[in-house]
């Protein structure tokens, strides 16, 4: 049988109609383009693929179900070492880790594991409805922080043993940055909500409105009967440029603007927490949170929505397809631009004026790629002179998050790094004995598997501290 060279395309909504609703962009493969997909797979003796992947799903095994039309089992061989499958196949950068060391990827295009995880995750979810059954318990009780992610692998690895798991949330809905960074129309929080649900039917209580470090600390936690901790807290806390009128009304970091769409449905006609809507806006950065917040406020109505990043195309960090879809719908890249001033309407003769404070553009400069830098991309240096303004109503920055310092603040001998994040072993284990971290509180902003991958390392060393205590 030839070798069909292309990955078989995915479904999705036209970019003029999905520009104006937050529906799923991508539809999903159906079963017959699923096993025309895993029909690609070279089943690879030494596989390749699984030494990329941050929790080593055995990649071929399951291909090789989908291949046959054994979806529920090939389900069952995911499940063996991912516990967030639906999820992992919408956001995980495949590209970049399981797909990039495809064999087939040497001369064609690399098998979609990807897109095949999220269409076995999908048809368990819509076909099975039996729930997980409840393991028997061990004596042992862990608490997560944080229900991220990291907090959710690792409290679903801990439970499966029979560990009696608590996740403490800051926030009134489990799942963390997957229900507030990460818009609707990248990932259905309907899934999130279903991945929870199994968590709590394997016994795993989460308690919402939780911000250790204020309602709880972690010595507290252990006072309560606690074993040990897990922290995965993320990196909530954004960063800004430090540049003239950045308090300006219409002003947000990327962390709030798409916390205010997604959690608390600012896209509503009457919401708790409203939004800037309409107009124009300039989001700065070229992550995949900046295409999150482009996208985000195209679809809350925006007229003209920018991208402006320091760098050229080559050097956007965002992930390939996530820049595709922004292109496809209209988002303007203004490429090799970066922000020196952001201006304001000011009135000082009648400080009653409704305009005052409010954003009226940004001032960009031009630059040039010069040397390499430390991270080996090209140094953006400014082309003197050429300084521009963009006229917009609303600014978004989104230049990175950090590890927010409570817990470090509120924990006697946590050590942490020079940028906050928090210290830990081979094994995750901090500077404390029993508290355990990983995610983004400990690497600052990273991918989802790789916050998954750390979770599953802790959990991993937490039950061989507990099993030998």
């Amino acid at each position: 049988m030839a070798i069909i060279p292309n990955k078989n395309p995915m479904p999705t909504q036209a970019p003029e109609v999905r520009a104006h609703n937050f529906d799923e962009v991508a539809l999903g493969y159906t079963a017959e383009i699923a096993m025309n997909e895993a029909s690609r797979c070279l089943n690879c003796k030494n596989q390749p693929c699984v030494k990329g992947c941050p929790v080593n799903i055995h990649i071929p095994e399951f291909i090789a179900k989908v291949k046959e039309g054994q979806f529920e089992e090939a389900y069952q061989i995911i499940n063996m070492t991912s516990s967030l499958p639906a999820v992992c196949g919408r956001v995980c950068p495949q590209e970049s880790q399981c797909e990039s060391k495809c064999t087939l990827g040497i001369k064609f295009e690399p098998v979609g594991i990807g897109r095949l995880e999220r269409f076995v995750a999908d048809y368990h979810n819509e076909n099975n409805t039996a729930k997980p059954q409840l393991p028997t318990p061990n004596g042992h009780k862990v608490a997560i922080v944080g229900s991220g992610p990291s907090g959710l692998t690792c409290a679903g690895d801990l439970a499966k043993k029979g560990y009696k798991v608590a996740v403490y949330e800051a926030l009134h809905t489990a799942g963390g940055v997957l229900v507030y960074g990460i818009p609707e129309f990248r990932l259905p929080k309907r899934i999130v909500a279903k991945e929870v649900e199994t968590l709590k039917a394997l016994g795993v209580d989460i308690d919402t409105n939780v911000v250790i470090g204020k309602t709880l600390t972690i010595d507290e936690l252990f006072e309560m009967g606690y074993e040990a901790v897990f922290v995965g807290s993320g990196a909530g806390l954004p960063r800004f440029m430090n540049i003239p009128g950045e308090a300006y009304k219409g002003v947000y970091s990327a962390n709030e603007f798409l916390t205010r769409s997604n959690l608390m449905k600012a896209y509503r006609e009457d919401p708790v927490t409203p939004i800037m809507k309409g107009g124009k806006v300039a989001v700065v950065g070229g992550g995949n949170v900046a295409m999150d917040a482009a996208r985000t406020a195209l679809r809350l109505g925006a007229e003209k929505v920018y991208i402006v990043y320091r760098r050229s195309m080559e050097e956007l960090p965002a992930r390939k397809e996530e820049v595709e879809h922004a292109q496809e719908e209209g988002i303007d890249f203004r490429l090799l631009n970066n922000p020196v001033e952001i201006l304001g309407y000011n009135n000082p003769d009648d400080p009653r004026d409704p305009k005052n404070g409010f954003v009226t553009g940004i001032k960009c400069i031009r630059m040039e790629l010069g040397e390499p830098d430390a991270s080996g991309r090209r140094r953006p240096v400014e082309v003197p002179g050429s300084e521009f303004v963009l006229d917009v109503d609303t600014v978004i920055l989104s230049i990175g998050t950090s590890p927010n310092p409570l817990i470090k603040n509120t924990t006697k001998g946590l050590e942490v790094n020079s940028h906050g994040g928090i210290i830990v072993n081979e094994d995750g284990l901090t500077s404390r004995e029993a508290v355990y971290a990983g995610g983004d509180a400990v690497t600052g902003a990273a991918t989802v598997i790789s916050a998954m991958g750390a979770g599953k390392l802790a959990a991993k060393s937490i039950d061989e501290f507990l099993s030998n205590k």
